[in-house]
């Protein structure tokens, strides 16, 4: 064979195996390159867009130039066009109860308008009788609904157990409202819990009375909580299976790519999803402090998922609901609920201080992150003594305790977080919800300071904002939209100094919620290195009308790389 022919066949045998090595790259490259809309990186105080990202298996690979990512993702990558939509980074509430997304999806939609339609008692009644069927019953054994809301009903006052016999007599009904803090139970609800007029009080909890001492139904606080999950709970695997799917199918139609269970009295739900692999999304918990022995010393009390799942800390309730007058103030009501006295002030968790404080120095002493809900000023000022006699015993190095809800907070108080180094995760989503009632019942001037969060960020206080799912849908773009507008039901302003800008509402719930759960260094913005945990919008938030951006929609939802919602 001479030179030539010789020189001819090993070009050819190159270049066969070369074109089968780019074949097999073709086939083995995992990068894919967003390009062609809106990349909000949510890095930095001001917008910064990009032009393309690449993901790479579950991390971001770069961002950047749309000629530079092409490159970095080599040969045989897959394109995606934004075509005009928005992406950001995955959203992460920092106060939810995942928990209960389940109960809130499948349940009877007894949420008022615009969420649902019980406007009023009768609707209510009618919607839990269509709800009312062999199947539905079969879930849990009990006829439940969440989302009632007594401010919102045209008859301005709680359903009773006579409004819910009329639904049923014969099987158990349990309606828990919109606040999370009170609950409805028909007769045979009451018969089942075993409550009667001998029945007292709990302490940090109140029966509802008729006729001398007869239970009415309504359930308040601390004699409601421990008994939802007698109507919540399926009663066999493939309820359970319907549960769990219903509540994390919404949460990934939101956006959603980390969700909190903030106050978790059983972890079994979330500890069977993950290691059955059926969690599309981290889930963070918060163990309520009368359940945490055992339950912290396991596993899953990690910095780190285990199968998507991990306990974050401990969660301590400190009071009740403003909407519902059982947060604990320094100063009384002025509309007060029936049958209390005029110097009505709401009421603590705990009467005794002394208790509180031994569970924040308990939470400081095995170094576990602490929420703690406190609405009232007064249940505030019992945090804050808490917290700093906590802190002054076992130190308080980047602890990032975090305030919940705060909804009647001082200025004065707000300093207080600020020198102790607290979260203040507020809830601005109450002035479209509760706004005008809020006025009602504390005063124009107070009920305008309803979670200041502006005023929080002036302070340099660290600021997050949350959906208290299922308190209302877990619609995080509602949220971000009625933060930036404040306004009520009734279109008033509630607080007009108080509003966000539309990009610290996006950063409240990515970069600053990231920051409250330790995970800042993997989430929250869009960075090489960081989870591909995305979500693209059908609309940009930074560049709509300030009344369009509470109905932006959630286009898709991306938890590392893959996609797990897409309309």
């Amino acid at each position: 064979m001479n030179i030539i022919k010789k020189l001819t066949l090993v070009i050819v045998v190159l270049s066969v195996f070369s074109c089968k090595q780019d074949k097999e790259s073709d086939l083995t490259n995992t990068a894919t390159v967003y390009s062609g809309g809106d990349i909000i990186t949510m890095v930095g105080d001001l917008p910064n867009y990009v032009e393309a990202l690449v993901v790479k298996d579950d991390k971001i690979e770069f961002v950047g130039t749309k000629s530079e990512a092409m490159s970095i993702a080599g040969k045989g990558h897959k394109v995606v066009d934004l075509k005009g939509k928005t992406m950001l980074p995955g959203l992460i509430d920092a106060h939810a109860h995942f928990g209960s997304f389940s109960a809130q999806a499948i349940g009877a939609q007894i949420l008022p308008p615009p969420d649902a339609g019980a406007n009023n008692i009768t609707k209510l009644i009618e919607i839990l009788k269509d709800w009312n069927t062999s199947e539905n019953r079969a879930l849990t054994g009990w006829i439940f609904g969440l989302g009632f809301d007594d401010s919102v009903l045209e008859e301005n006052r709680f359903p009773t157990k006579h409004d819910l016999d009329l639904v049923s007599t014969e099987h158990p009904i349990m309606i828990i409202h919109i606040s999370g803090h009170f609950a409805v139970v028909n007769s045979k609800g009451l018969e089942l819990l075993n409550f009667t007029s001998e029945t007292k009080d709990p302490e940090g909890g109140i029966i509802r009375r008729e006729n001398g001492n007869e239970p009415n139904g309504v359930l308040e606080e601390l004699a409601a909580l421990p008994y939802y999950t007698k109507a919540l709970t399926p009663t066999t695997e493939d309820a359970a299976n319907r549960f769990f799917e219903a509540g994390q199918n919404m949460a990934l139609s939101y956006g959603y790519t980390t969700a909190q269970e903030g106050r978790a009295m059983d972890q079994s739900m979330f500890v069977n999803a993950a290691e059955a692999n059926k969690l599309k999304l981290d889930v963070v918990s918060y163990i309520d402090y009368a359940y945490t022995e055992g339950i912290m010393d396991t596993k899953w009390n990690s910095k780190t998922y285990n199968n998507h799942y991990r306990i974050g800390g401990m969660k301590i309730t400190l009071d009740g609901s403003p909407q519902g007058r059982t947060a604990w103030r320094t100063e009384p009501y002025l509309l007060r609920p029936h049958g209390t006295s005029n110097d009505y002030k709401g009421y603590p968790a705990f009467p005794d201080e002394n208790t509180a404080i031994e569970l924040f120095k308990k939470g400081y002493k095995n170094n576990w992150q602490i929420l703690s809900h406190a609405n009232g000023d007064a249940a505030i000022d019992q945090f804050i003594k808490a917290t700093t006699i906590a802190a002054n015993e076992y130190g308080n190095n980047d602890r990032r305790t975090t305030l919940i809800h705060g909804q009647y907070i001082r200025e004065d108080q707000l300093d207080s977080l600020k020198n102790l180094n607290v979260i203040a995760s507020l809830f601005p989503l109450h002035t479209f919800y509760w706004g005008d009632w809020h006025k009602e019942i504390i005063g124009d001037e107070l009920g305008n300071k309803i979670s200041p969060v502006r005023t929080a960020i002036n302070k340099g206080v660290k600021v997050t904002i949350h959906t208290d799912a299922p308190v209302a849908l877990p619609n995080l773009m509602r949220m971000v939209g009625i933060s930036v507008e404040r306004k009520s039901r009734s279109g008033k302003l509630i607080g007009a100094d108080q509003k966000l800008t539309p990009y610290e509402a996006l950063k409240a719930i990515t970069d600053w919620s990231a920051y409250q759960h330790f995970e800042e260094n993997i989430k929250g913005t869009l960075e090489k290195g960081k989870l591909a945990d995305l979500v693209i919008l059908d609309n940009n938030p930074l560049k709509v009308n300030e009344a369009d951006i509470k109905n932006i929609k959630v286009l898709k939802t991306i938890k590392e790389g893959k996609v797990v919602f897409e309309q």
